[in-house]
């Protein structure tokens, strides 16, 4: 089969910016879009089948932003259902092989990018991205037997699917609930984001999800079990060196060996000395207000500034590249109901803001005690009004009444 761009790996890491863009997909201006992989029986495939429903890339004006749906069925007998999502985070690096296609993020905070020269040369359907999608899944990956894809750009469509979509997402990290660090000898790892963060390597437990919020440790399982040799790969987790900050002796060789000597320890739950990594996909970062010895978090979609001044790009490019910035961490959302987030530095007792939005997802884990004592953007626009408000709440890091484990 024949495309009218090149594909292959010398594309990854191929940023779009926006004055060279097409057209894009997803992103911060749209409100509605994801990506699913279902493993099906093969009789409910018809393969190598690439439906479009909605607008196509050539009937879209030159710069426009519009939600996105790709949905990728499968069938295989040596494929499980674990290996679904998987398979869908091998998506960010098919579609980053694609001469002019940029793509970042994962799940419901996938962003695509079309570059003006590959339309020109002739990348206009979003039928075609479908075929090179399904070319590049089933040379690499050869337990896929039947594979079809519908992308989706049509505004209600996408929304409609995208109720569905997040139910399968929350069933899926539901699986880790109850398994513990000290219940498993091997730990995941993972190296996807290379292209964008070269020094960069995901260190994957039961209670630490990767920073995109889409391999969990049951899928860094099923993972290494689907593509041995792949970028997810087996981590002994060897000595616990430090309980409290989470630091391990096997952790500490495979961050060396993986970040090219770059870094040679790594803290799994603090932000301080020698955090994890930040590649570029993270939903969210952790950041660190002197003014208040404490952690604000914020969301890639949050709008507008967050009480630091800046937006979250600003202070995604700052953390970001597979660096160890001391006490700016990016991370999942979902990390947030993890009995060990950051427990060193004094957990969720030591946050003291983040958006409404976040508040209200993750209310069902935030002690209740605390909840209304954690400012957000309604509450405190700068820092300087931060201390204020603390006070009059009673915040419990401020009263001194959060005691570090260390």
């Amino acid at each position: 089969m024949e495309f009218h761009v090149d594909i292959g790996p010398q594309y990854e890491g191929e940023v779009i910016r926006k004055e060279d863009m097409q057209v894009e997909f997803g992103g911060p201006k749209a409100k509605a879009k994801f990506e699913l992989v279902t493993l099906k029986n093969p009789d409910e495939i018809e393969h190598e089948k690439v439906e479009v429903i909605g607008p196509d890339i050539k009937d879209m004006p030159e710069g426009s932003s519009y939600p996105i749906a790709i949905l990728i069925n499968i069938a295989g007998e040596a494929l499980e259902k674990d290996m679904e999502p998987v398979i869908e985070r091998r998506m960010h690096m098919y579609a980053n092989y694609i001469e002019g296609v940029y793509h970042m993020n994962q799940r419901n905070d996938v962003w695509i990018r079309l570059s003006k020269a590959s339309f020109k040369k002739g990348l206009n359907s979003l039928k075609e991205v479908g075929d090179i999608l399904i070319f590049l899944y089933t040379s690499e990956l050869s337990a896929i037997e039947k594979i079809s894809i519908t992308l989706v750009t049509d505004e209600k469509k996408v929304q409609e699917l995208l109720a569905e979509a997040l139910k399968v997402y929350e069933a899926r990290d539901e699986r880790l609930k109850g398994l513990r660090e000290e219940d498993v000898d091997l730990f995941y790892g993972c190296v996807l984001c290379q292209s964008f963060a070269p020094t960069h390597c995901c260190v994957i437990t039961p209670e630490r999800i990767a920073n995109c919020g889409a391999i969990n440790w049951f899928d860094g399982k099923a993972a290494y079990k689907l593509d041995p040799e792949g970028p997810i790969f087996g981590v002994e987790k060897g000595e616990l060196l430090d309980p409290g900050r989470g630091e391990y002796s096997g952790c500490n060789q495979c961050v060396a060996e993986r970040s090219l000597g770059e870094y040679n320890r790594v803290y799994l739950h603090s932000a301080f000395e020698h955090p994890h990594t930040s590649c570029g996909c993270f939903q969210a970062i952790l950041f660190y207000i002197p003014e208040v010895d404490a952690f604000g978090i914020v969301h890639r979609d949050f709008v507008g500034p967050t009480l630091l001044g800046e937006a979250f790009s600003k202070m995604a490019g700052v953390t970001s590249g597979g660096r160890q910035v001391e006490g700016s961490c990016g991370l999942a959302l979902e990390l947030i109901r993890s009995p060990k987030f950051f427990q060193a530095d004094g957990g969720l007792r030591r946050v003291v803001w983040m958006p409404k939005a976040i508040k209200e997802r993750y209310k069902d884990v935030i002690p209740a005690d605390l909840y209304d004592k954690i400012a957000s953007e309604e509450d405190v626009k700068t820092v300087d009004q931060l201390p204020a408000f603390l006070e009059k709440v009673g915040h419990p890091w401020i009263k001194g009444e959060v005691e570090l484990p260390i």
